[in-house]
């Protein structure tokens, strides 16, 4: 039986509200939990025709609807269906190493709040504390030299950079030997300014390029400033009463909207399980005040050499913890072997 995409999405809330409550399920419950911005009085009119195509019934005249078994079956048989070719396309995306990193990740929330009926975030990999791997200086003429500097996930910057005179190859060589032997393996924060003088110090003449050099290291193994964040299933707050009235559904859904309180959440996970660990936030927990009355479980993945990213999921204290932490960790080893096949 075929099925217009309208019908098919309030039939599916018909059954996914009765599975979960046991009672009849109105228009006005439909209106809350679908993507179609519909009136009641529409989904009122789909709703009829779908009983007259026997997939659900009305129990008492003034009730709202439940599944008959025929609505059932098509569930079974062709929503499910759905879901599982979702799942299957993921993880295909993720054999396949398809670089179309921001479209993968978007998939990953979308199958995230699919599957476990919360709302979702997942942040793009970026660098934290990278490290400085290897510098090659290496002359472009007798005007300018090229700095080569290739960073932790294989971050590779250029940079060039104007000298007065010109520089032999055994110049070049020492002072390669000096910025190597002493800024390989090192982050940032490692590099502090008593180390910048021994440098230019044992650079001699050459120290204004040293320090022009150092500023792009500087650059090339920042950290991301720029956070990206995607998040899915926003509108699942609304399945849950103690998180559906009007102002903590508003706050919440500004937050996911806006993104930038997101980031904070971000942080605090990353601070408190650098590595790669499962995170469970209560209430009062997490640093971000509009999530006070939820649950929040974090995972980072890595991507390999300082490459890392958070995966969230927000939802009731009630939430389902053993089904929700069994569902980051498969997806957190699923994206850490992203990269290592």
């Amino acid at each position: 039986m075929q099925l217009d995409e309208r019908k098919r999405k309030i039939l599916q809330a018909i059954i996914r509200n009765y599975l979960e409550t046991g009672e009849p399920v109105g228009s006005r419950t439909i209106s809350k939990y679908t993507d179609l911005n519909l009136s009641s009085a529409t989904i009122r009119n789909e709703m009829s025709d779908l009983e007259e195509m026997g997939l659900i019934v009305q129990p008492h005249t003034s009730a709202g609807r439940i599944p008959s078994d025929k609505g059932y079956r098509l569930y079974v048989d062709t929503m499910l269906e759905e879901k599982e070719r979702e799942i299957t396309e993921l993880k295909e995306m993720l054999l396949e190493k398809e670089e179309k990193t921001e479209q993968l990740l978007k998939q990953v929330a979308k199958v995230l709040a699919v599957n476990t009926n919360y709302a979702t975030m997942i942040t793009a990999p970026s660098t934290h504390r990278n490290k400085l791997k290897f510098l090659q200086l290496s002359r472009v003429d007798k005007h300018q030299i090229l700095a080569v500097i290739v960073a932790e996930g294989n971050v590779i910057k250029n940079s060039m950079i104007r000298v007065r005179e010109y520089l032999d190859d055994e110049t070049l060589l020492k002072l390669n030997i000096l910025l190597n032997t002493n800024l390989n393996g090192l982050c940032m924060e490692e590099i502090n300014l008593g180390m910048i003088a021994a440098i230019k110090q044992k650079a001699g003449i050459h120290s204004d390029l040293i320090g022009e050099v150092l500023d792009a290291v500087a650059e090339a193994i920042k950290a991301d400033e720029d956070l990206e964040i995607y998040t899915s299933g926003t509108n699942n707050i609304f399945r849950y009463p103690e998180l559906a009235d009007q102002q903590r559904a508003s706050d919440l859904i500004t937050t996911f909207e806006e993104k930038q309180l997101l980031g904070h959440l971000v942080e605090q996970s990353l601070e408190e399980k650098p590595e790669t660990g499962i995170q469970v936030y209560i209430g009062d927990e997490t640093r971000v005040q509009s999530m006070k009355d939820c649950s929040v479980v974090t995972a980072t993945y890595e991507l390999g050499e300082g490459m890392r990213g958070t995966i969230g999921i927000i939802g009731p204290k009630r939430m389902d913890y053993e089904k929700v932490v069994s569902t980051l960790k498969t997806l957190k080893h699923q994206l850490d072997d992203l990269y290592k096949k």
